[in-house]
C-alpha cells in the first residue's frame, strides 16, 4: 500500500513566486500540490474546502495577509504552515502562531528542502499523536463495553479476536490465539504470550465472558488457559491434576473445572 502524499497548497499573490514553489516541489514524490491561491480570501476558501496538509503561505497579500488567513480558518482546519516572504520583521510572529518554518526570499534550494523536511517531521509527529490518542480512546471504550448481553456484534467480535493492552505508554494489539494463559493478579489480569507478559485492568468473570469459550477455558478461580496450548493433564495431589502446557508451564487444575477441560480436550483430538 502506497503512503498517502502530503496535500499541499501554494499561496502567493505573485504568479512567478507560485510557479517557483511548484518547480521546487515537483521532484518530491511525497508532495502533491493540490492548488494555488493568489489572495488571502482565496486562500481561506481553498484551505476550508480542500483541507490541505501543508500550506506555503505568503505574508503580504491583498485583502488578508497570511496571519489573517490563519485567523480566518482557525477552528475549521489547521494545516502545517511554512511562511514565505521577503520581509523578515514578521518572523517572530510567524513562530508565535506555530508556523513550521519561515522562508525569507530569496532563499537557497537547500534552505527550502530543509523547510520541507521540517514540515514532514511535524506532520509525522501529528499523525503519531493523533493515532495514539485514538487508540487510547478505543482501548478505554473496549474496556468499558459490557460483555454480557452486548448487542453490538461487531464490538463483541473485536473483543473476542483481539485484546488491547496498554503498557509503558505503548498499546499492544494482542491476538487471542497468541495468548498462552492468563492469571489474576490483584485488580489486573496477567496475559502470558510467547514468553512475554502484559497486564490489563479487568475482572476474571468479565474477561471469561469476552473470550471465545471454544478456545479458552477456566481451570482455576484465578487461571484461564488457551486449550490449544495444553499438552496433557498430570495427577497432582488430593485428587487434583496439573495442566501441562507445550512449553512446560505447569498450572493447577481445580477439581471443579476438571470435567469441562477433559471434555474440551477430547473434542480437540
Amino acid at each position: 500500500m502506497s503512503t498517502p502524499k502530503i496535500r499541499t497548497l501554494v499561496v502567493d499573490d505573485e504568479p512567478a513566486a507560485r510557479r517557483g514553489l511548484r518547480l521546487l516541489l515537483e521532484p518530491d514524490e511525497e508532495i502533491q500540490v493540490i492548488g494555488e491561491a493568489a489572495s488571502g480570501q482565496e486562500a481561506v476558501q481553498k484551505i476550508t474546502q480542500e483541507k490541505p496538509d501543508l500550506v506555503f503561505l505568503d505574508v503580504q497579500m491583498p485583502e488578508l495577509n497570511g496571519f489573517k488567513v490563519l485567523e480566518a480558518v482557525a477552528g475549521r482546519h489547521t494545516p502545517a504552515v511554512i511562511f514565505v516572504t521577503a520581509y523578515d520583521q514578521h518572523a517572530l510572529r510567524a513562530f508565535e502562531v506555530n508556523a513550521v518554518d519561515y522562508l525569507l526570499k530569496p532563499f537557497e534550494d537547500e534552505r527550502f528542502r530543509a523547510a520541507v523536511r521540517r514540515a514532514k517531521a511535524h506532520l509525522q509527529r501529528q499523525q503519531t499523536e493523533t493515532l495514539g490518542a485514538k487508540l487510547t480512546q478505543l482501548l478505554a471504550y473496549l474496556q468499558t463495553v459490557p460483555a454480557a448481553g452486548a448487542t453490538d456484534a461487531r464490538t463483541e467480535t473485536i473483543t473476542r479476536e483481539r485484546i488491547l493492552l496498554k503498557s509503558g505508554g505503548d498499546i499492544y494489539f494482542l491476538k487471542a490465539d497468541e495468548i498462552d494463559w492468563i492469571e489474576a493478579d490483584g485488580d489486573y489480569m496477567k496475559f502470558y504470550a510467547g514468553g512475554r507478559t502484559h497486564l490489563l485492568r479487568e475482572t476474571m468473570g468479565r474477561l471469561e465472558e469476552k473470550l471465545d469459550a471454544q478456545q479458552f477455558i477456566r481451570i482455576h478461580r484465578s487461571t484461564i488457559v488457551n486449550i490449544s496450548r495444553v499438552k496433557k493433564l498430570s495427577p497432582s495431589f488430593a485428587g487434583e491434576y496439573a495442566v501441562i502446557l507445550h512449553d512446560g508451564t505447569k498450572l493447577r487444575l481445580s477439581r471443579g473445572y476438571h470435567g469441562r477441560l477433559q471434555e474440551m480436550l477430547k473434542n480437540a483430538l
